[in-house]
């Protein structure tokens, strides 16, 4: 639920109410493919229940997606296709904000598009050290000075954290009451 933290706890309540309404709710099966490697992805998607598989051009499969998790945001950071495709593992929820209601929302709404690239920019840096960790640049395990843990959060995040997980809980809630 790690990018749900970086976006929903630095949007404002207003932000998370347009996305409830202007966001579909979709039931997908096993298989089923969200976004394609190499086509533009129809929206930004919050996984609201179920599982998602990030695979490589290959096959491989990179990670396993859960509740929580955002798919599609790096498409409105640059203008290349996906280079993975995302499909379901199991049975899954998503509510998808249409591509061109965000990108129009961003345009016209200058405090919208400041928290949401702002959110994303955080959660991209975060990611960045977690790989660069993971291959072991900057580890100084050998001086004073260990790494910071990986998966220990920004405080620019944490501050957010308890908002966050309420406004994702009151987006379950209204999408199970019908908006």
């Amino acid at each position: 639920m790690r990018k749900a933290l970086y976006i929903l706890g630095i949007l404002s309540d207003s932000d998370v109410q347009w996305l409830l309404e202007v966001g579909e709710k979709r039931q997908l099966a096993p298989n089923d493919i969200l976004i394609r490697e190499g086509r533009t992805a129809e929206g930004l998607f919050i996984l609201l229940s179920g599982t998602l598989s990030v695979v490589s051009l290959f096959g491989k499969e990179i990670t396993h997606l859960e509740r929580g998790e955002m798919v599609g945001e790096m498409s409105f950071i640059e203008a290349r296709p996906p280079s993975v495709a995302v499909k379901t593992v199991t049975a899954a929820q998503v509510l998808m904000i249409p591509r061109y209601r965000l990108q129009k929302r961003l345009e016209q709404n200058e405090g919208f598009a400041a928290r949401f690239y702002r959110a994303i920019a955080l959660f991209l840096s975060e990611r960045l050290r977690g790989t660069t960790a993971s291959l072991g640049y900057g580890d100084t395990r050998a001086t004073d000075n260990p790494s910071p843990d990986p998966d220990e959060l920004d405080d620019n995040v944490l501050d957010g954290l308890y908002l966050a997980g309420t406004r994702f809980e009151m987006i379950l809630n209204r999408l199970q009451e019908g908006k």
